[in-house]
């Protein structure tokens, strides 16, 4: 659809809401200070309509800009990538497209088989962030628990694994890079705030 008609649409839209309203042209051009006859020649498609007529008409219906110009409807802002379930864990991306550095949220369900750790190695370097849950990390000669709100990174050439440290669910964010990409968390030392 072109502005042209776009803009053909106005005229009618106003006539429309101005009688579903039941009121009269002379009320109208009273509310709003436009004439009468302004008001007659916008509704016909007789006068282009521009910001400055439209706003005190939106304020005297009481309606969004938008309803009188009929603006395409805003679409849908969630991303709705593919999951996908590796090792008994679900993956969900949250990068569109593909680079040195990937986004996931990773959910271990509590029916998930990972219980018994098997370190594993491959190139590059991970960060963690604990939504919910506790999330028993094996790293290396290194084994702990995160709970939410704990972040960890590591590089991913030392054995690793991590899995439910308890029968519940866990949720956490996760961001893979190559290399040499790592991300740096700065933390306070114990006693002090950030």
């Amino acid at each position: 659809m072109t502005d042209d008609d776009v803009l053909s649409e106005v005229g009618p839209r106003l006539r429309r809401l101005r009688r579903q309203r039941g009121v009269t042209l002379a009320a109208l051009a009273e509310l709003t200070g436009i004439s009468v006859s302004t008001l007659s020649r916008l509704e016909s498609g007789g006068r282009r309509p521009s910001l400055e007529l439209l706003l005190p008409i939106a304020r005297a219906h009481r309606v969004p800009l938008d309803e009188l110009v009929g603006a395409p409807p805003v679409e849908d802002p969630r991303v709705r990538l593919p999951t996908f379930e590796r090792g008994g864990v679900v993956f969900q991306p949250l990068t569109l497209q593909t680079g040195p550095l990937q986004a996931y949220r990773m959910t271990i369900p509590a029916d998930s088989p990972r219980s018994e750790p098997s370190p594993q190695t491959h190139e590059g370097y991970e960060w963690l962030y604990v939504l919910s849950g506790r999330l028993r990390v094996v790293l290396a000669e290194h084994d702990f628990t995160m709970r939410a709100g704990e972040a960890a990174e590591f590089d991913t050439r030392l054995p690793h694994w991590f899995g439910r440290a308890d029968d519940r669910p866990v949720e956490m964010l996760s961001l893979f890079g190559k290399q040499g990409e790592k991300m740096h968390v700065r933390a306070a030392p114990k006693g002090r705030s950030a």
